[in-house]
């Protein structure tokens, strides 16, 4: 491994959004002990995300997105609502790209960046390190956009099959995906044609040619074939697992014990939340339910009353899925990521953005199952409960991705690849698929 010659000066260029936050501002900490220093850059508003006072923030966008103006993009991230909905969502993240690449170039100089991590999901972080000469890392937070014939996009709702037929139809949902996502793309092509880059119309035409870091590990993924040589696989962006709260509740040993959580965007689902509840009162099992504050008083008490043993806003994601005999979740790669790590079965209710993605990837791999979060009720959500609880499948699989999970890496790793990256040394990445 190369050695940096000298303490450098990271930024991070991200999606405001809690999840992209969390896995990066944990490799900032292994930066930060490293020597190095870490500014996040972005609108005021995104600063509630980080709670390592170490980390550095700059903030952009005082007159275009100023304090508040976060909250009406989470409302839209959440819930879309209608076709015009995710267009007002689409177009709200085509002005965060904009606004990025009229100031970032200034705030760079500013600050002093000697390289930049990239979120995968800002096209910005890219387009502006290439025009501006600086060394940067793409991170892929969620799934990696990295495209390939032949591998559904992670946003569309598709089973994976093999063969023309499919093949065909997969090069369809990307026309109809680039169609729905115009105002980014032209924003993207714009900025990209200003900065006197090549052209370029998409997030996946926005990757590092240096370094791209996944917190996937290679049997996570389907059958890919043309992922660069600089793509790696590093696993979970996480904490050290000390840092990590217990789990203090009273489990009841001899009682089957279901975690549930829909990720901090979709924890407002009352509805779905009470099918849940239903259904592991149906099995007779415990219900650990999380909401990450998205529910009041008043729903909290009707689903303890429905079924759920314990309700928070908050539990100890580790720690409660190392104790859990199976998981419900969203599809939140941060959350599937821990689930492999300590071997717990999922059933996956994808609801937005990768989860369709997450979901397809975990019924390939064998480690869980999915159904719909719109259609699925009490008795069949009990069913693949029961299913993930007594069937003996799903052992293997999990044993043999966690112990993936275990090997990949993670921030030690990705932290490696940043200072090769910086010192023009980064190694081939790991691209076996077994």
């Amino acid at each position: 491994m190369a050695k940096v010659p000298r303490p450098i000066h990271v930024g991070v260029v991200a999606p405001p959004f809690p999840s992209h936050y969390r896995a990066l501002q944990a490799l900032a900490a292994e930066l930060i002990e490293r020597g190095h220093r870490v500014t996040f850059i972005d609108r005021a508003d995104a600063a509630r995300w980080l709670d390592d006072p170490r980390i550095g923030f700059h903030t952009l966008g005082h007159a275009s997105h100023p304090s508040g103006s976060l909250n009406r993009l989470l409302r839209l991230a959440a819930s879309p609502g209608s076709p015009w909905g995710l267009l007002r969502l689409i177009r709200e993240l085509a002005a965060n790209t904009d606004m990025l690449c009229r100031e970032l170039p200034e705030a760079l100089g500013t600050l002093g960046i000697d390289l930049l991590l990239c979120d995968q999901m800002e096209a910005a972080g890219g387009l502006v390190a290439e025009a501006a000469g600086l060394p940067y890392v793409s991170v892929a937070c969620a799934l990696p956009v990295n495209r390939e014939p032949g591998i559904p996009l992670p946003v569309m709702p598709m089973a994976f099959g093999q063969g023309s037929r499919f093949t065909k139809m997969y090069a369809s949902s990307e026309r109809v995906y680039d169609v729905l996502m115009s105002p980014l793309r032209r924003a993207i092509a714009v900025n990209a044609e200003t900065f006197g880059l090549p052209p370029r119309d998409g997030l996946h035409a926005c990757l590092s040619p240096h370094a791209q870091i996944s917190q996937t590990v290679p049997g996570f993924e389907l059958p890919r074939r043309a992922l660069p040589a600089h793509f790696h696989h590093v696993g979970p962006l996480r904490p050290p697992a000390m840092s990590q709260g217990a789990l203090a509740l009273p489990v009841a040993e001899g009682r089957p014990l279901v975690f549930a959580s829909l990720g901090t965007l979709q924890g407002h689902r009352y509805r779905l939340f009470r099918r849940i509840a239903r259904a592991c009162r149906h099995l007779d099992v415990q219900l650990l339910l999380a909401h990450c504050g998205g529910l009041s008083a008043h729903q909290v008490h009707i689903l303890k009353r429905e079924g759920a043993t314990w309700v928070t806003d908050f539990a100890p994601q580790r720690a409660a899925l190392a104790r859990a005999d199976a998981v419900i979740t969203h599809g939140g790669l941060n959350t599937v990521m821990d689930a492999l790590s300590t071997r717990t079965p999922m059933l996956v209710l994808p609801i937005a953005f990768d989860q369709p993605g997450v979901a397809v990837r975990i019924e390939y791999a064998g480690v869980g199952l999915r159904t719909s979060p719109t259609f699925a009720g009490t008795r069949s959500l009990a069913g693949k409960l029961h299913e993930l609880l007594h069937d003996g499948r799903f052992t293997a699989p999990l044993e043999r991705l966690g112990a993936q999970v275990d090997a990949a890496g993670g921030v030690p790793a990705a932290a490696n690849i940043v200072e090769n990256t910086f010192a023009g040394t980064v190694p081939a990445g790991r691209m076996d698929c077994a």
